[in-house]
């Protein structure tokens, strides 16, 4: 059984421009980071013409379908009962994107079959982590 997820999804960029260019965009999991999920836009799709990706908390994501949340760089919120308001603030400006809700919610049933929300922390690999960090500390 594979351990990690990618799943391509359909983003909207809002821009100035009234109408919303279609992005592509995908979703990633890996069990290896069970708190984690990362949001990645391929080159052409971004103002810098390189590959851009954001992590931020599956439980943001989860939680942002339902209601507004998020107060650092990421921040989700619903809108209306089909699309979803994902926004990335960075020093070089901010970035929204719609993606449909249903393609989040099935992505987010697939991690969990993987990994049960709040049972992450059994995934974790903490006594090999700790050694690495203390490996050159000696």
């Amino acid at each position: 059984m594979s351990t990690v997820i990618d799943q391509a999804v359909e983003a909207r960029l809002v821009a100035a421009d009234p109408r919303m260019l279609t992005i592509p965009a995908s979703l990633h999991y890996d069990c290896d980071d069970p708190f984690a999920v990362r949001m990645t836009f391929p080159a052409p799709a971004t103002l810098e013409g390189v590959e851009v990706s954001w992590s931020f908390g599956r439980e943001l994501l989860s939680a942002g379908l339902e209601e507004s949340t998020g107060d650092g760089d990421v921040r989700i919120r619903p809108y209306g009962y089909e699309r979803t308001v994902l926004e990335f603030h960075a020093p070089e400006g901010t970035a929204i994107v719609h993606v449909r809700t249903g393609e989040l919610r099935s992505f987010l049933k697939r991690s969990a079959a993987l990994v049960p929300a709040g049972h992450e922390h059994l995934h974790l690999e903490i006594d090999a982590d700790l050694a690495e960090l203390l490996r050159d500390a000696c």
